[in-house]
């Protein structure tokens, strides 16, 4: 893929400009070197790398020899890390030296302790070190490596709604699929540049059409580890930037800032926004600022099924609808309660099967009995109705998550934590609404007799025990019982009734 766009510039990062030529030279440098290192078809690699250009080099290598890596964030710490080491037996670990605030050699020590079968760590700083080193294979050597198109080529993650995120296996085939049909709604030219904002582990950023789509098409992507507008506007500007893919959490953001008007952002041409519904409101804004932009809405998962509204769909549809799926062959199926299929316009839980969806979680039979039906359809949690149009509108979820503009948080993930707080009896996690983000955690907790809490307490109590910060509660109430369903269980549709309640009742 590479090879074929020669000196086109395909990647713009941290003031360097490198072209087709020169990406390819320095994977397939970073892929040898890798060889040397014992790396082998489907090793696995927990790869916890932010949007810099060491990500790229190494995930194209990996894929180059066949090797899997699994898709952390650079926000995971101990409880996830660990749980995918675990879970998948991973031999190589790719990790910057600082996530945030955060130093990685804290995680390092106690990962290489609990797993012995960890042989090769690799900092941003030690790929770039074996980039810029010879090699003493032959470059030929590369094309001796057999790459079975059905294996997996990337593990991605689950927003998980029973503990930590589950691993998802995509295969070559389903992959490649993924990013061309992307691409083929997404009107990608060569002469296009992507800007990537949200962390590019995420499968949006990464091949909804992503770095892989406009790769692909020989076009260019720039990368940015900051989201403030700041930094953003300029960017837009300078390297005339055509196609955002944002959650709406950080459209409304931009589209808020008061500077907006003082940068030319009139080479954007299409905004993509995923991860949560988009309110039209907010799609004819950003339109309005966004003078030459349509606002394109996609909703995808990393388990396979893509919907993307359509650039030509009339503009009502654009703007009330996420779009229809973008291969012919996705069978979508929206069913009750009781499994049966619901009336065109009726709301229900949407079931999908199709050729680069996913057959079932990587490691986890018993879960992936209840999440499949017999007949292979994956049951997503997803509420929707189908639009006159054809297209599909998002209408909530049954999975017990909370959406924090866009990153899933499991619920359940999260009370087991608290739960072992010595002060906690009980404890039920729920989203409170809100305008930016969409929503936020609140923890209800039922503290033990004579114990009480507070938020501060809660928070250095979870992150002590490694959870990653994004999914702290930002809102403790403390209660003397939680409501319960007809069945026995913590009914929190009640609660989150309740405190959106308090919330507008709040002066």
């Amino acid at each position: 893929m590479f090879a074929s766009h020669g000196e086109r510039l395909a990647l713009v990062s941290r003031g360097e400009r490198v072209t087709y030529s020169s990406l390819k030279e320095r994977v397939d440098r970073l892929a040898l070197h890798l060889l040397e290192l014992g790396v082998a078809p489907l090793d696995r690699w927990v790869v916890q790398l932010p949007n810099v250009p060491e990500f790229v080099y190494l995930y194209f290598a990996l894929q180059r020899l066949g090797a899997i890596p699994i898709m952390a964030l650079a926000g995971h710490r101990w409880n996830e890390i660990n749980a995918f080491f675990e879970l998948s037996g991973a031999t190589g670990y790719a990790v910057s030296e600082k996530l945030g605030d955060f130093d990685s050699r804290q995680l390092i020590a106690p990962i290489r302790k609990a797993h012995p079968g960890l042989k090769t760590v690799l900092e941003a700083a030690s790929i770039q070190q074996l980039i810029s080193r010879e090699v003493s294979l032959r470059s030929d050597r590369l094309d001796t490596v057999e790459v079975d198109p059905d294996e997996p080529c990337i593990m991605q993650l689950s927003g998980g709604t029973t503990g930590v995120p589950k691993l998802i296996p995509r295969t070559n085939n389903d992959y490649v699929y993924n990013t061309k049909a992307a691409s083929a709604v997404n009107d990608v030219r060569p002469d296009d540049c992507l800007l990537v904002v949200l962390p590019i582990a995420h499968n949006f950023p990464l091949a909804c059409p992503g770095i892989s789509g406009f790769f692909w098409r020989g076009a260019r992507v720039v990368l940015t580890e900051s989201t403030r507008a700041a930094d953003v506007f300029p960017l837009i500007e300078r390297e005339l930037v055509t196609h955002l893919e944002l959650v709406p959490a950080l459209l409304i953001r931009y589209i808020n800032e008061p500077s907006i008007s003082n940068h030319d952002l009139s080479s954007v041409r299409v905004i993509n926004t995923g991860g949560q519904k988009l309110q039209p409101e907010v799609k004819r804004q950003a339109e309005s600022l966004f003078p030459n932009a349509r606002v394109q809405e996609v909703f995808g998962m990393a388990e396979g099924l893509l919907m993307f509204v359509r650039l030509n769909d009339p503009d009502e549809v654009r703007f009330e609808t996420a779009g229809r799926p973008v291969c012919d062959d996705d069978e979508i199926m929206l069913i009750d309660d009781d499994r049966n299929p619901v009336a065109d316009g009726e709301v229900g839980e949407l079931l999908v099967r199709g050729p680069y969806t996913l057959r079932g979680y990587y490691g986890v039979p018993e879960y992936n009995a209840r999440t499949f039906t017999p007949d292979g359809f994956y049951c997503s949690g997803d509420l929707m109705r189908r639009h006159p149009s054809g297209n599909y509108v998002v209408e909530g979820r049954k999975k017990d998550l909370i959406n924090r503009g866009g990153e899933k948080i499991s619920a359940e993930e999260i009370e087991n934590l608290i739960l072992s707080h010595p002060a906690v009896l009980n404890v039920a996690c729920v989203p409170m609404p809100d305008p930016v983000l969409g929503e936020r955690m609140c923890a209800f907790v039922i503290p033990k007799s004579g114990r009480t809490l507070t938020l501060p307490e809660l928070t250095a109590f979870l992150t002590e025990r490694g959870l990653a910060k994004f999914k702290l509660p930002e809102r403790l109430e403390l209660t003397d019982e939680l409501p319960l369903s007809k069945f026995g269980k913590v009914a929190k549709n009640v609660l989150t009734k309740q405190l959106a309640e308090k919330i507008q009742a709040a002066p």
